[in-house]
């Protein structure tokens, strides 16, 4: 795996992924940015909250839920003082779909949390407080 930024000027990037995929960083303007882009650790909350989603997905469909609609919301808490390191996030699935099975949505999360995550991982040995919980919505 691999990935490029690129400055172009004062706290402005361009980010390519491996893939080949663009991303625009900046900072906010009391940090010298035009507020033109992402601010890195929104990417890295966000790479968190994509890695758990899409193995969350991926269980409840191998356990053959039926979802229609999956959310996946993160609450982040940092340090005050520099480094301002994630000490705490929340995640919070809202999980839509009929006959949804509630022991399997939580084993699905559970699965992700403890095992299949690399960044819910990687965070947590780093001392990442991490915490989950889930709705369900029941469509007809």
């Amino acid at each position: 795996m691999h990935a490029k930024i690129q400055w172009l000027d004062n706290v402005h990037f361009e980010a390519t992924s491996g893939s080949g995929h663009r991303i625009i960083i900046d900072g906010p303007p009391d940090s010298g940015g035009q507020n033109k882009g992402m601010r890195p650790m929104e990417m890295m909350l966000l790479g968190l909250g994509g890695c758990t989603s899409f193995d969350v997905m991926n269980i409840l469909r191998k356990s053959r839920q039926n979802v229609s609609d999956c959310v996946t919301q993160l609450t982040a808490e940092r340090n005050d003082e520099v480094p301002q390191v994630f000490t705490d996030i929340h995640i919070h699935f809202v999980v839509t779909g009929q006959n949804l099975d509630e022991k399997k949505v939580a084993r699905a999360i559970s699965l992700s949390a403890e095992k299949y995550c690399s960044a819910s991982i990687m965070l947590e040995r780093a001392g990442v407080n991490i915490t989950h919980d889930f709705e369900l919505i029941e469509v007809p």
